[in-house]
C-alpha cells in the first residue's frame, strides 16, 4: 500500500511537554471505529493496521499515564432513540450518514470504548460533540482550562474529520497543538495523505510519531 504520510517530518525538538501544562486528547475510541467487528471498522482497517493505530494509542496513553500527564476523552455524540435528527432543518452528509446507520449507539457495544481505553479514575470525559470538533458545543475547553492545560497531545479517530476539525478548533483557541502521526486513522491513505500533508500541519506545532512522542514524555 502507498503510505505517503509516513514521510511526514514535523518533529520540533523545541516542543516540550509538561505534565502540568500538557493533556493527553484522545478522540472518538470507539469499539465501532476501532475493534473488529465496529461499524466503522473496516472502512478504517487499512490505515489501522498499516499503522498499528491501536497499539499506537495505548503507547501514547501508558506514556501519559506514566509522566502524569492529564486524560481527556472527546467523545463523539452516542446515536439515541431521543435524537433530534427529524426535526432538524440542516445536516450535513458525514453526520447524516452517521444518524442514518446508527453509528455510536448509545447502550451498544459499538458506542462503548475500546477496551484499551475506558476511563480510569481521575481521567475527564467531554460532553459528546454532534459533528467532528470535540471543542464545538462542548465543555472540553473549560475542562482543559480549569485543569491548567496549554498544550494539547492528540490521537484517535478520524484523520480528516474529528482529529482535523479538533485540532483546528484547538488552534484557535490557542492550546499548543502535538498530533501522533501514527495513532491517529481514517478510511484511507487519501485521507491520512491530505490531513497530514496539507491541513494538519497549518495548525499543529508538532506531527511526530509514537516514539517520538513516547520518549519526550519519558525525558
Amino acid at each position: 500500500m502507498n503510505q505517503p504520510w509516513k514521510a511526514i517530518d514535523m518533529s520540533n525538538s523545541e516542543n516540550t511537554y509538561e505534565p502540568e501544562l500538557t493533556g493527553l486528547l484522545i478522540v472518538d475510541p470507539y469499539n465501532d471505529f476501532l475493534s473488529e467487528g465496529g461499524k466503522l471498522y473496516d472502512y478504517a482497517r487499512s490505515t489501522l493496521d498499516a499503522l498499528d493505530v491501536v497499539d499506537h494509542m495505548s503507547q501514547v496513553l501508558a506514556a501519559a499515564r506514566a509522566a502524569g500527564v492529564q486524560v481527556f476523552i472527546a467523545p463523539h455524540h452516542r446515536w439515541r432513540e431521543s435524537d433530534p435528527y427529524s426535526r432538524w432543518e440542516t445536516m450535513p452528509p458525514v453526520q447524516a450518514s452517521a444518524a442514518k446507520a446508527h453509528v455510536f449507539a448509545d447502550g451498544t457495544w459499538g458506542g462503548t470504548f475500546h477496551l484499551d481505553f475506558e476511563p480510569r479514575p481521575g481521567d475527564i470525559v467531554a460532553q459528546e460533540h454532534w459533528l467532528s470538533s470535540g471543542f464545538a458545543n462542548t465543555d472540553l475547553d473549560l475542562q482543559l482550562k480549569k485543569t491548567g492545560v496549554r498544550k494539547v497531545i492528540v490521537i484517535g479517530m478520524r484523520a480528516n474529520t474529528c482529529i482535523e476539525s479538533t485540532v483546528r478548533f484547538a488552534a484557535e483557541l490557542g492550546y499548543e497543538v502535538t498530533v501522533v502521526k501514527d495513532a491517529i486513522g481514517s478510511f484511507g491513505a487519501a485521507e491520512m495523505d491530505a490531513s497530514l500533508q496539507f491541513n494538519m500541519p497549518e495548525y499543529a506545532s508538532a506531527i511526530i510519531s509514537t516514539d517520538e512522542i513516547v520518549k519526550k514524555l519519558s525525558a
